[in-house]
């Protein structure tokens, strides 16, 4: 490639191209933020129990793992504007789809718009990730996710505060037709910025991650084979580890609101879901102070030493009673903050740039441990209680500390 080119086309596009990602970054915050107010509300309006309404992230998460394989297939052909492209429009179908759902009080109905939002929600994530991490060195890519994956953090925090305010509260919460109505205006709303959002994508040039570092693939480097990426030990290592992690993260944001009822008798749904929007604001601050540590330190070692945090947490929160069990299961996201991204980057480092869309939409795939957890931890508080449901997240928290300390070393395994 030539090189006064490429210095031409990162001085014109890389910092509006790294903007409009880091907004697609905090868009699907705010649709995470609202899926597990949305799991107690369906609760509360539709009369399903715990492990019913846990099948709402299955029906998300799985959503994540079946467009991952197509997304990636996208970014190869049309590049990672395609693969957004294709997200954007998806997230638009399934947010206008929550129409006829919430007219319709059916939850099966909802379980398909969210699906489908969800899968462009995975096309934005299989993309969107690798295209920050490359947008410069390997070496400050754990650096760079985690400052988009900020405002991820942002959007997080915003989607209980709505969620609570329109979907829970007292106010809103007595009548079925008014609480379907706020729901329906939240996201005809969302569906409307998407829509802006896909217009700026089609209206504007990004470059693509060879562009912005200068390398070229050969026509041999475009057979990806899954086999040569599997080879990359530390890449298999993290796959797994994401999906334990990310199994973890959404089966206790799944079931905070239900935990703090129980344990703070004081506490209405509403203020529940407040107090979930200030365990996403600590899991913001949780990336703002972490991330210029991963600059000082091995993320690896940071990665490991805050999954064994949140072991300790899982089992006081066994323990610990009232305000200060809350607080304790609100300083859980503060110490799983980073492990999404940084898990990400590790995975990815010293994999050839012609593997990167495909490992990356093998990565999103594991995110379907979102939509298994929730369910047995639904049925474990079904039958018996809800902390001790949060004690499934224990062998999640083990795994990934190991991966942090020992398993992220990339190597190459040999094969005959």
């Amino acid at each position: 490639m030539d090189t006064n080119k490429t210095i031409k086309v990162s001085a014109s596009n890389i910092k509006l191209a790294f903007w409009l990602v880091t907004i697609l970054f905090f868009m699907w915050g705010v649709s995470y933020g609202l899926i597990d107010v949305m799991n107690k509300n369906f609760q509360n309006q539709l009369g399903i129990t715990k492990a019913t309404s846990g099948l709402l992230q299955a029906a998300y998460f799985g959503g994540y793992f079946v467009i991952a394989t197509p997304a990636a297939l996208v970014a190869r052909k049309f590049g990672f504007k395609g693969g957004i492209i294709m997200g954007l429009a998806l997230y638009a179908i399934g947010a206008l789809l929550i129409i006829p759902a919430s007219n319709a009080y059916s939850f099966n109905m909802f379980l398909g718009a969210f699906f489908i939002l969800a899968c462009g929600l995975g096309s934005l994530e299989t993309n969107a990730n690798p295209y920050i991490t490359k947008l410069g060195s390997d070496k400050d890519a754990a650096f760079r996710i985690n400052i988009a994956q900020i405002f991820n953090g942002v959007g997080q925090f915003l989607g209980p505060i709505i969620g609570g305010a329109l979907f829970l509260s007292v106010t809103h919460g007595g009548d079925v037709a008014d609480n379907m109505r706020s729901v329906q205006m939240v996201y005809v709303g969302i569906a409307a910025i998407i829509i802006v959002m896909l217009l700026l994508f089609v209206f504007n040039k990004l470059p693509e991650g060879s562009e912005v570092s200068g390398s070229t693939d050969s026509p041999a480097d475009n057979e990806v084979s899954y086999a040569k990426l599997f080879s990359y030990r530390h890449f298999r290592l993290g796959a797994l580890s994401q999906f334990l992690y990310i199994a973890a993260q959404v089966g206790a944001g799944a079931f905070f609101i239900n935990y703090s009822v129980d344990h703070w008798s004081e506490v209405t749904d509403s203020q529940a879901a407040f107090f979930f929007s200030i365990a996403l604001v600590a899991f913001m601050i949780g990336r703002v102070v972490t991330t210029p540590l991963l600059k000082k330190f091995r993320p690896g070692c940071i990665l490991g030493v805050y999954s064994l945090i949140n072991v300790c947490i899982m089992i006081l929160l066994n323990i610990l009673t009232g305000s200060v069990s809350v607080f304790t299961l609100i300083a859980s996201f503060f110490f799983m903050s980073i492990s999404f991204p940084t898990i990400f980057a590790l995975s990815i480092t010293d994999i050839p740039d012609a593997l990167v869309k495909t490992a990356s939409s093998v990565l999103i795939m594991t995110i379907v441990g979102g939509a298994i957890m929730p369910y047995f931890m639904g049925l474990v508080a079904d039958y018996h209680n809800i902390e001790t449901s949060f004690l499934l997240l224990i062998p999640c928290f083990l795994f990934v500390a190991w991966y942090g300390f020992f398993g992220s070393c990339p190597k190459v395994m040999k094969r005959d």
